[in-house]
């Protein structure tokens, strides 16, 4: 009997023992194709080029013995392959929980192809690997807002004083450019520290980050909340009073409470915010929605200390509800139609920053098949 054609794409930078071993399983399922990001495509996505050329690593990956041939994707974007979809005509597409998108599967439904999700387990007793985890900078954390967002910029805070919640998160894996999880400030980050954040006070050293990143004549200004919830290890409550800067930090480093965000939220990408997006075009800012979006903040904190997750999704789902509403730009069909696919698993659910792409992020008891966990980044000792 003909084997099946199996297709998996990525970028495949730093060629590691995670890599192999997710080839070696795609394998498992038939002939396996691999297709490349350009040079130029995973610099898009990333804001960086990769250590080793597209050459390289398709020379690379043409040597594995599980790996039928290797092509260069000729797209853009979390969607550069579908040429290569055209010529290779799978059978099967697998991919990782971190590759996995609504976009991946609704194209595989649409082209009769099966859509597999394996999760990342490296080969017998060797250490788990991924490209972040073998490039200096990745000691620089992401930050996830979890509600509240929006309250650290003085032209919403005006209208109602309020919390920013944020959890600062190890880059376990190298989230993408412009997708709400603070990836400009990181960059920044990056410039002004090179490999980690420095001893010293936390507050301080975000003010020397926000600061870096808006220097005196910077027309739109990035929230504090990123450099802070960046910079701050654990769980943070950032209470604004219509200020650039908090009046008051709330630092929760509780292993029990840290363990249990971690246990429930669950992350889905949907890609990288388009450069053209504007968030800002047709805001409806006012007393009452801003007072919405605080009220909820403060409700979804409360819940968390109480580890009382039912409330959790629902603050979390209601802090969203009240950015929708002021920024409706933020969201689009394709959005709805990834919650509406999830709305049965979670109690809550809220995009990654300001929106238009980026990640979905879910609170579920149960687990989301095909969604990323996240780590908590810890007080350094």
């Amino acid at each position: 009997m003909e084997k099946k054609k199996v297709f998996v794409t990525g970028c495949f930078d730093m060629l590691h023992s995670g890599h192999v071993a997710f080839l070696q399983e795609a394998s498992r399922y038939g002939d396996l194709y691999v297709g490349i990001g350009s040079d130029e495509t995973v610099h898009n996505l990333k804001g960086r080029f990769p250590v080793t050329n597209q050459d390289e690593r398709k020379y690379m990956l043409d040597a594995i013995k599980c790996v039928r041939q290797t092509l260069i994707n000729q797209g853009s974007g979390l969607m550069d392959f579908l040429k290569e979809l055209e010529v290779v005509k799978p059978d099967i597409f697998i991919v990782n929980e971190d590759g996995n998108t609504p976009a991946k599967e609704k194209l595989c439904s649409d082209l009769g192809i099966e859509y597999l999700v394996l999760r990342r387990i490296p080969h017998g007793n060797l250490n788990a690997r991924s490209t972040t985890s073998l490039r200096e900078e990745c000691k620089i954390p992401y930050r996830i807002d979890l509600a509240g967002g929006w309250l650290d910029q003085p032209f919403v805070g005006k209208y109602s004083a309020g919390s920013v919640i944020t959890i600062s998160i190890e880059p376990t894996i190298e989230f993408n450019e412009r997708s709400g999880m603070a990836s400009s400030t990181r960059r920044k980050a990056i410039e002004l520290w090179n490999t980690d954040i420095p001893s010293g006070d936390n507050e301080q050293n975000a003010k020397i980050l926000f600061s870096y990143e808006n220097p005196p004549g910077t027309k739109i200004i990035a929230g504090s909340q990123d450099a802070l919830g960046i910079v701050m290890p654990g769980l943070n409550k950032l209470e604004y009073e219509g200020s650039y800067w908090p009046k008051n930090i709330i630092s929760v480093e509780d292993e029990n409470i840290l363990s249990w965000i971690e246990e429930h939220l669950y992350l889905m990408t949907l890609g990288p915010r388009n450069y053209s997006f504007d968030v800002l075009e047709g805001i409806r800012i006012n007393n009452e929605n801003a007072g919405e979006l605080s009220a909820a903040a403060e409700k979804c904190w409360d819940a968390i200390l109480n580890a009382d997750l039912k409330n959790f999704g629902e603050y979390f789902r209601k802090s969203f509800e009240a950015q929708i509403k002021m920024f409706p730009n933020m969201v689009y069909d394709e959005i709805f139609k990834t919650i509406d696919k999830y709305r049965e698993s979670a109690f809550g659910w809220k995009l990654s920053g300001a929106g238009g792409g980026g990640y979905l992020i879910f609170v579920s008891e149960k687990t989301i098949e095909g969604a990323m966990k996240i780590k908590i980044r810890r007080k350094s000792i």
